[in-house]
């Protein structure tokens, strides 16, 4: 199976000295990077290349370590400057065996072009080579453009990588848990067991036949799994919260007035839904300016 380098490139309104030492000074790099937990260089022998020992924490009981090293720099009289490199691991859990790649830095008129290509052998023979094809190598060529996306706006706004990060994810852990709610509510409780305090809800609102508040209940039930399934491909998230701002109170008010009683149940459409809105006002205000892997080229 043919595969294809990782190659990101992204430009960056800073001076090439900084874009330099941001992506060549293990303290910084392991920063931004989100391929990395830590890197850390190896003291260095007279006319060897520079080595280094990294680590990427990949869940609760996996961390993965390898080794890497510099095999050598330039600097071009016009103020280009590349740095090439080998990088390994010997664990049998990494699904990388060995690669090599480089970074290259051109300068601009307005700060500097950076760029990284790189490919690597797999781990688990055949098998390893279609599982890296189909979502692994996607995956980490996302997260070198994510984490270029995160250098550039560290380097051009002074925002922290780590707090950059915290507002990337939370922000996708809010779009994992809408796309959810509303797929649940939508899928179980209406289209799947059309639950009687759903067509009570209905009936108590429209003077509908049996017929007629079964066919409303469906189409409520796709129209909020079509939401849910929109949290999932829709990129803009801000519009989605602040659809939802409008959506909660309303569907609050409703189900209050078709079914009073239900104020006083226990986890109460008034509380729930209250909830839900907070959430969507905090999800708002951080989703408005997140890092994105599109903000990067993909392809020379």
């Amino acid at each position: 199976m043919k595969k294809k380098p990782i190659y990101v490139e992204i430009s960056i309104h800073a001076e090439i000295e900084k874009v330099w030492d941001a992506s060549q000074k293990p303290d910084m790099h392991e920063q931004w990077d989100l391929r990395f937990s830590s890197i850390t260089y190896l003291p260095k022998e007279e006319g060897q290349p520079q080595q280094f020992v990294y680590s990427r924490t990949a869940g609760p009981f996996i961390n993965v370590e390898g080794w890497g090293k510099s095999v050598g720099t330039f600097h071009k009289d016009d103020g280009t400057r590349s740095s090439s490199l080998q990088f390994g691991t010997e664990q049998c859990i990494s699904p990388i065996r060995e690669g090599r790649g480089f970074w290259k830095y051109e300068p601009q008129k307005e700060g500097v072009k950076f760029f990284t290509q790189y490919d690597y052998d797999v781990n688990f023979g055949r098998v390893g080579e279609v599982v890296d094809n189909l979502a692994f190598r996607p995956l980490i060529g996302w997260a070198t453009a994510l984490s270029f996306d995160v250098l550039k706006r560290w380097l051009e706004r002074g925002e922290a990588p780590r707090s950059q990060y915290m507002r990337f994810f939370s922000t996708y852990l809010m779009t994992l848990l809408f796309a959810f709610i509303w797929i649940y509510q939508g899928l179980v409780p209406k289209i799947i067991g059309m639950h009687e305090e759903e067509r009570a809800m209905i009936g108590s609102v429209l003077e509908l036949s049996e017929k007629g508040i079964t066919t409303s209940v469906l189409l409520i039930g796709i129209a909020e799994v079509l939401l849910g399934i929109s949290w999932l491909l829709y990129r803009n998230k801000k519009h989605l919260f602040t659809l939802q701002l409008i959506l909660f109170p309303l569907l609050t008010i409703a189900a209050i007035i078709a079914v009073p009683a239900s104020a006083i149940h226990p986890f109460n459409p008034l509380t729930f839904n209250l909830s839900l809105i907070v959430l969507s006002l905090i999800g708002l205000f951080i989703s408005k300016d997140v890092p994105s892997a599109r903000s990067c080229k993909r392809k020379r």
